[in-house]
């Protein structure tokens, strides 16, 4: 995690330094002020649109597995807009675009699902009835579902 850290500095010294080199001192911070104030307006832009999509799909009761990954990926779009620097500028950009936003969210979501499938059932779950959570585990023909913690 120090190795990628130390090349992500060095990737933003080096931009900063290239364009630095061809535009100067005042256009550069001109350029890397000009893209904070147009990436924290694109990011609560589209947070906005994020939080109702959201808003939208619960109300239809359907699940939100994309709306959440959008909202998300606009937190870290505009997260790394605020980061100074032509990078992570750009990186923050990406995830604040719909369409690649939309490419980076399907990833993301099908690296998920190969780590934990969405809607399978898995053995031993844990259920909350009544404020009680109770194992899943199927219990002996005679014994009520044991009690695991209650409040």
């Amino acid at each position: 995690m120090a190795v990628v850290f130390l090349l992500y500095v060095v990737a933003e010294v080096a931009a900063v330094w290239a364009v630095a080199s061809l535009i100067g001192f005042l256009g550069t911070l001109g350029l890397l002020l000009a893209g904070a104030f147009l990436g924290s307006w694109l990011a609560r832009r589209e947070g906005g649109k994020a939080a109702s999509a959201f808003m939208m799909t619960a109300r239809a009761g359907r699940p939100a597995h994309a709306e959440v990954t959008d909202g998300m990926l606009v937190g870290l779009g505009g997260l790394l807009i605020l980061l100074p620097g032509f990078v992570s500028d750009i990186a923050g950009l990406l995830l604040l675009l719909p369409p690649t936003r939309g490419v980076v969210r399907r990833a993301w979501l099908r690296r998920i699902e190969r780590r934990a499938p969405l809607g399978q059932p898995r053995q031993g779950r844990v259920i909350v009835v009544d404020s009680e959570v109770v194992s899943d585990s199927t219990p002996a023909k005679d014994q009520p579902p044991r009690v695991i913690d209650s409040q």
